[in-house]
């Protein structure tokens, strides 16, 4: 959820974010100030006035990347095939779906 309201617009409100965050999460706008906080002090965020604006100085893709292979390691042992299979496992795939993951594996040889 973080990522998602992080990337949802180019800039926005901290008030925003905390908004978004109480009604999604239940989080309180402390909690949600202080992650904001914390992400600036990390470079993640910047901040800009008037209004506490808030805007995201990491690309989505990276983001995308680092929770992915934090998820690969924490459940699959860095197994990226592991994670593959169990995917793939839990839908039938169309004739053309089947195509497209067959095109990415060649890209990848």
């Amino acid at each position: 959820m973080r990522q998602k309201v992080s990337f949802q617009y180019t800039i926005q409100q901290a008030k925003h974010v905390a908004n978004v965050l109480t009604k999604e999460l239940g989080w309180n706008k402390n909690t949600t100030y202080t992650l904001i906080k914390r992400c600036i002090k990390k470079g993640a965020i910047e901040r800009s006035e008037p209004n506490f604006m808030c805007h995201a100085l990491i690309p989505k893709e990276e983001v995308q990347e680092a929770e992915t292979n934090e998820l690969i390691n924490k459940i699959y042992d860095g197994a990226a095939d592991k994670l593959f299979a169990a995917l793939l496992s839990r839908k039938k795939l169309s004739a053309e779906e089947i195509e497209k993951l067959k095109q990415i594996v060649a890209d990848l040889e």
